[in-house]
């Protein structure tokens, strides 16, 4: 299967095509499956920073469908990773639920660049969704001694398992219940951000797009945090 005019335009924007292989599966919960791939020469060729995420692409009736992943636990010396997938029905999920090890995707790296600041921030003022929990782990993973709060939206009671935080070390999560399609999430930032605010933070954004504009504009526009001080990417459309 070709990837229509959206692979075009990625390669004409300097994408990289892979082919990954499944090596295992594992259902994590009733909503949450991980695969582990072989990554076909990628992490040779592109490196590695933290949250880095990659394009795959799923036959949706006949037609190319490519949805963004974040790379769990990669390792450029075995040439493999993890990838979580939330179970929603769909293409995607379809794919994942019924993936075996031998079973073979193509991938596109274009778009995936983050790096924290130098030195390392005072505090990370993180807000994202179970869609970007493995970017928020590999977040937490990248600065271990940086204190952090994170507020996680919600739909079920499991969505936050597996997020990283003792309060010894100073990080919290914050679970605010998916209400009005974000609005619960954007009105509690709004009210909580100001009071864990200093010149030295930063603040990372991952949720659903709307949401995420919101909260980078208020962040932006309001508490004038600079552009060097924030990370805003909407990580998928209701």
């Amino acid at each position: 299967m070709g990837h229509g005019w959206q692979g075009v335009a990625l390669k004409l924007m300097r994408g990289q095509d892979f082919t990954f292989t499944v090596r295992s599966n594992e259902r994590i919960s009733e909503r949450l499956h991980r695969l582990s791939f072989s990554d076909g020469g990628m992490l040779r060729a592109t490196g590695t920073h933290p949250t880095m995420w990659v394009r795959l692409w799923f036959d949706n009736g006949g037609r190319p469908h490519q949805r963004a992943y974040t790379l769990v636990d990669p390792d450029p010396a075995a040439g493999a990773f993890d990838m979580e997938f939330v179970l929603h029905a769909g293409c995607a999920g379809d794919w994942a639920r019924t993936a075996r090890p031998g079973d073979t995707i193509d991938a596109t790296v274009q778009g995936s660049e983050f790096a924290l600041p130098d030195p390392p921030p005072s505090q990370l003022l993180v807000v994202g969704d179970p869609a970007s929990r493995p970017a928020i782990n590999s977040l937490l993973a990248s600065a271990p001694s940086v204190p952090a709060t994170i507020w996680f939206e919600t739909s079920h009671p499991a969505d936050a398992d597996g997020i990283p935080h003792e309060e010894a070390a100073g990080r919290r999560v914050v679970r605010v219940p998916r209400q009005d399609g974000g609005a619960k999430l954007v009105e509690t930032v709004r009210a909580a951000l100001p009071a864990h605010l200093d010149p030295a933070a930063y603040v990372w954004i991952a949720c659903d797009t709307a949401t995420t504009r919101k909260l980078a504009a208020f962040v932006r526009k309001q508490l004038g945090v600079p552009k060097e001080r924030l990370h805003a990417l909407g990580y998928w459309r209701p």
